[in-house]
């Protein structure tokens, strides 16, 4: 062996440690070129540059060599790096109260394919997650692509360690269905590759904003959502999600917001769950809601073609002041740095912004001038890219690892 070779290698050991931190500067978009890797790692050029070549070979990323110079500048530009277009993708599933779907995802929260969206979920979890893990095994074979692994978003709390859905209460399954037994069995039947993963959707949803969306750079941020059905959240701190001492942490759905209204299937009355959800939209506006199209399409709808309604504007405001009641005693409990809302709360939000930051704001005991900001998520389908995110973890932590096998 060469002392050119023997270097290389040298190099490569000494950073090789790095590998995992490396790919996911990239993967969040946090190290566009070696020289923002080199900094945030805290290595030599050199050892930079072993690391980004070693990614490369493993086909996860890209490296560019010669990019283009910026105009003005002097120097030699630094070599920029990026996701692989073509590299290895995670099978992402997601289960919801309106049907379910199959995706690709790869590096940098990319969707690179998805199937299209069954309407119909049975009561038979292993039927329902028979047939979207087929779905994904035909994505799989038609793209060609190296699979690292399947995640599964589902509209319940997912207790820990058993991977059991302890309340998927808006779709039919029985309570403390073994999903995820059920999933990962599913998949390894299908000849798909690498581990499988189930959790919450809005903890995925979450997760995903924090990495590529609207909750990046947020060290406490706090995502409630409603989707089709009920409410949830999620927090993640430091960067990783807090899902409880089993999985069941932010239940926010559950919180009381209404004490006198309607019956929530946990047993109280008045919750979040059924007081900020899209059923509860259309009721308020005085709309029967029909079968055609998903709750949440109808109240998505309503919001944009018949906002000049009163009786649709009463229902916005309603709702808003609901959904900031919540929020200010959760802000009152977790002190976030940053507050992102999903679905149907991120139209309320764009709604009439001003009224709910001045609900939370009243509400909250540091008042307006310790406001937390309030943003709209920003991913499409982004439980969907937090199931790939999940899946992506154990290559995020071990490339070699997870890889090289």
């Amino acid at each position: 062996m060469n002392g050119k070779a023997t270097t290389t290698r040298t190099k490569l050991e000494r950073g090789r440690g790095a590998l995992g931190p490396a790919l996911e500067l990239v993967h969040t978009g946090r190290a566009p070129t070696r020289a923002v890797l080199t900094a945030e790692l805290g290595v030599t050029r050199a050892t930079a540059g072993a690391v980004a070549a070693e990614l490369e070979a493993l086909g996860l990323i890209h490296v560019d060599s010669r990019p283009g110079a910026a105009a003005g500048s002097q120097g030699r530009p630094s070599h920029r790096l990026s996701v692989d277009d073509d590299g290895p993708v995670a099978l992402a599933a997601q289960v919801h109260a309106d049907g379910y779907r199959a995706a690709l995802v790869g590096l940098g929260g990319r969707i690179v394919a998805t199937a299209p969206v069954h309407s119909t979920v049975t009561a038979d979890p292993a039927h329902v997650l028979g047939e979207v893990v087929e779905a994904g095994a035909v994505l799989l074979r038609e793209s060609g692509r190296r699979c690292v692994g399947a995640g599964l978003a589902v509209p319940s709390a997912v207790a820990e360690p058993e991977g059991t859905a302890l309340n998927p209460m808006h779709i039919a399954w029985p309570a403390g269905a073994p999903v995820r037994d059920i999933f990962a069995e599913r998949v390894r039947a299908a000849g798909i590759e690498g581990p499988a993963f189930t959790a919450n959707d809005v903890n995925l949803a979450a997760l995903a904003e924090h990495r590529h969306g609207a909750g990046r750079g947020a060290q406490h941020l706090l995502c409630v959502a409603t989707g089709h059905r009920g409410v949830g959240g999620a927090l993640v701190l430091d960067g990783r999600l807090h899902t409880g001492s089993s999985g069941l942490a932010l239940e926010v759905g559950h919180l009381t917001v209404n004490p006198e209204g309607r019956p929530c299937s946990c047993g109280g009355r008045g919750c979040l769950d059924v007081e900020a959800d899209p059923l509860a939209f259309l009721t308020a506006a005085g709309r029967t809601p029909g079968p055609e199209v998903s709750l949440l399409r109808q109240s998505y709808d309503l919001l944009h073609t018949e906002y000049a309604d009163h009786a649709v504007r009463r229902a916005t405001g309603e709702l808003i002041d609901r959904l900031g009641l919540g929020l200010a005693g959760l802000v009152n409990i977790l002190n976030p740095d940053r507050i992102i809302l999903g679905g149907l709360h991120r139209e309320l939000l764009e709604a009439d912004p001003d009224r709910l930051r001045a609900v939370v704001a009243d509400r909250s005991l540091w008042g307006r001038s310790g406001g937390v900001p309030i943003l709209a998520c920003t991913l499409d389908h982004n439980s969907l890219v937090g199931a790939g995110e999940m899946a992506w973890q154990p290559v995020l932590d071990d490339p070699l690892g997870a890889l090289v096998r």
